[in-house]
């Protein structure tokens, strides 16, 4: 799937890049019909909780619809995951609507 993955205010590593590509195209393995993404990576100084502060967030684009997840964490990659295994609830559900309507 094409990600766009935007870095605010910092440069992100190709490791952190390639990493969050490999967890998103995971997802294709529940539902096929992605049709691209966006992925922000942010470092955010006002979470609240002084060593939660990377936030990463993700909109997928399907057909009719986005997904969208976000989350903040210790690092991008823990933050990552959590925000995949979100999107992967999103999916399952979405799928579920689909096949309750045919």
């Amino acid at each position: 799937m094409k990600l766009d993955i935007h870095s605010i205010h910092f440069k992100a590593d190709q490791k952190l890049i390639d990493f969050i590509q490999g967890k998103v195209d995971k997802l294709e393995t529940f539902y096929d019909n992605f049709v691209d993404g966006e992925v922000f990576l942010r470092i955010d100084k006002n979470s609240g909780v002084p060593h939660d502060d990377k936030l990463v967030e993700i909109k997928l684009n399907i057909p009719g619809d986005q997904l969208i997840a976000k989350r903040h964490n210790t690092t991008f990659e823990a933050a990552a995951d959590e925000v995949v295994e979100s999107l992967r609830r999103q999916v399952k559900k979405h799928k579920e609507k689909l096949y309750a309507k045919h």
